[in-house]
């Protein structure tokens, strides 16, 4: 999953897959062109977001800059 994030300027969650659930928010972030994370499925937490530097933005909460 880590190879399709390489030089991204965004990464858009579409699926629930156990796979995406917990990733290694430090790879993502190092490997991406931009910190930045559309969750169609809130699969992550609004507050663990804050803490590692992403612009987050999902379904019907706040979203995170």
């Amino acid at each position: 999953m880590y190879d399709a994030i390489n030089s991204a300027d965004a990464l858009i969650i579409s699926t629930e897959w156990s796979i995406f659930r917990t990733p290694n928010f430090s790879k993502l972030k190092g490997n991406m062109n931009k910190p930045v994370i559309f969750d169609g499925r809130n699969l992550y937490d609004v507050g663990d977001m804050v803490q590692e530097g992403f612009y987050y933005s999902s379904i019907g909460r706040n979203t995170v800059k």
